[in-house]
């Protein structure tokens, strides 16, 4: 009977210096939290590298244009490769040019309508593009008469850069768009409170859209992989030849819209 009532007191005291003992406390608390914190940093990295990706967005789309838009006197093949060579270098920390696309048109105001139209009808004379994601313009292309789209280049020249083309881009068939429909008097998105872009008589607007899959961090966990767009437009400035010309780029070198590279 003793040693069960010294037995009992050893027990209940060890249970009361087991109740007491909170070195280990901190350590349980900590494995508790652990995944909550992981959880929301890893949340907050995802959360901010898809608003650097969309402010990198907007600033190769902006960048684009707006160099487009300040080239002086003519604008060359050469031009448009130094203006996708500079949206690339913007979109480096993103990987922007192996998985985005950026697309560079000229819509100018039609000069093959009567002048007593009360409409600016518009046309899209050129179009280039760069960046290995498999995108077109959602806006319009440029066509030939017989409503072919010009994806290679040769809207003005043949591949020699001289010889002027067989089938160059026509002004009645290279019609802007708001993404559903031809629309001829204007270009790009069309919402509420939102009008086209349009160019005025004897210029033209420099019209950049920009498309890019976005990377995730954490593979899908919070934001999936999923597509950022960006529409820019800048007027050209000191240019009153819209024609791009081959300059002293190859056929090969230049911005075509059916070529995907990186």
């Amino acid at each position: 009977m003793t040693r069960r009532r010294h037995a009992l007191r050893a027990a209940r005291r060890f249970a009361a210096r087991l109740h007491a003992d909170e070195r280990g406390a901190e350590l349980i608390s900590f494995a508790l939290t652990l995944p909550v914190l992981l959880l929301m940093g890893l949340g907050g990295l995802e959360i901010a590298s898809f608003g650097i990706a969309n402010l990198r967005v907007s600033q190769i789309a902006m960048t684009a244009a707006d160099n487009a838009g300040r080239v002086r006197d003519q604008i060359t093949e050469g031009d448009i490769n130094e203006i996708m060579t500079g949206a690339k270098f913007v979109g480096r920390s993103i990987g922007f040019a192996d998985h985005g696309r950026i697309i560079i048109s000229s819509l100018e105001s039609r000069t093959d309508v009567s002048g007593n139209n009360p409409n600016n009808y518009q046309w899209i004379r050129w179009q280039r593009c760069a960046g290995a994601k498999n995108a077109s313009s959602s806006y319009g292309t440029p066509e030939t008469s017989g409503g072919a789209v010009i994806s290679d280049g040769t809207e003005a020249f043949r591949t020699d850069g001289v010889t002027a083309s067989s089938a160059p881009s026509n002004q009645a068939k290279s019609t802007p768009g708001n993404g559903t429909v031809d629309t001829q008097t204007g270009m790009g998105p069309q919402t509420s409170g939102r009008q086209q872009v349009a160019a005025a008589p004897g210029t033209a607007v420099m019209f950049v859209e920009v498309v890019y899959d976005y990377q995730p961090v954490v593979a899908n966990r919070w934001i999936s992989e999923t597509q950022i767009s960006a529409v820019r437009a800048f007027n050209v400035r000191q240019r009153t030849d819209q024609q791009l010309k081959f300059g002293t780029v190859a056929y090969a070198d230049i911005a075509r819209c059916n070529k995907f590279t990186a």
